[in-house]
């Protein structure tokens, strides 16, 4: 791998929460470690991840509704499940939900690592590291700096303006739902929220401009969608 893999764990049993989270980090990868799914879910929408272990049974948020929430503001973010259970009817709802696997207790932990490994080299060349530049169309953009190099000079964006376009990037050419980007960066989907989110996107669409190949959409009653022609 050229970066480090950053890896957001859910798990609420501590003593496995522990050993997969030092597992991990002793095999390369960048671990963070919560005890439930409301916990994961505020750090998901604070720090980028490549990757999310999600055990399914869970206090505050369950699994399946963690990576509900999650794919409606990250469509592509690896999601592999953990659980007890070995019910047809669970995995076949982690599937739905947008899960890419589903791994049953008890495992190994090199079968995890093995999983973990194939289905990052799958999506590797599509996972976005927020620690290098990113084009959008022609325009350079540095979300860890935030900043965004257009024909004026670097221009800083605010850390909301720089959330929602690593959002909208992220989700290039999908509907990023307005509610759930709104509850992910305001922490609310109130109308006051949703209409300083509106002019946020208008500032993002005035910065993106230049390049004739860039359309921020708006999709009536869901959301917004980033077009790169």
């Amino acid at each position: 791998m050229n970066k480090k893999i950053s890896i957001l764990l859910a798990e609420d049993d501590e003593n496995l929460g522990q050993l997969l989270f030092t597992f991990l980090q002793n095999k390369g990868f960048h671990v963070i470690l919560t005890r439930n799914g409301k916990m994961a879910y505020d750090r998901f929408t604070k720090d980028p991840f490549d990757f999310c272990v999600f055990d399914v049974m869970m206090p505050e948020m369950d699994g399946f509704s963690l990576a509900k929430e999650i794919r409606e503001i990250d469509k592509k973010v690896p999601i592999l499940f953990l659980t007890a259970k070995s019910m047809k009817e669970d995995r076949l709802q982690g599937f739905e939900i947008g899960g890419d696997d589903y791994l049953t207790k008890p495992f190994s932990m090199e079968e995890l690592l093995a999983r973990i490994n194939v289905i990052i080299k799958r999506i590797h060349p599509e996972v976005i590291n927020v620690n290098t530049e990113i084009y959008v169309g022609k325009i350079r953009y540095e979300p860890e700096l935030r900043l965004l190099h257009v024909s004026g000079g670097a221009k800083k964006l605010t850390t909301k303006e720089n959330d929602l376009l690593l959002l909208l990037v992220k989700n290039q050419n999908e509907i990023l739902d307005r509610h759930a980007t709104l509850r992910a960066i305001w922490g609310d989907d109130n109308y006051f929220n949703g209409r300083s989110m509106d002019v946020y996107i208008a500032k993002l669409r005035k910065l993106l401009h230049e390049d004739d190949n860039i359309e921020i959409m708006n999709i009536h009653g869901k959301g917004f969608k980033l077009l790169i022609r």
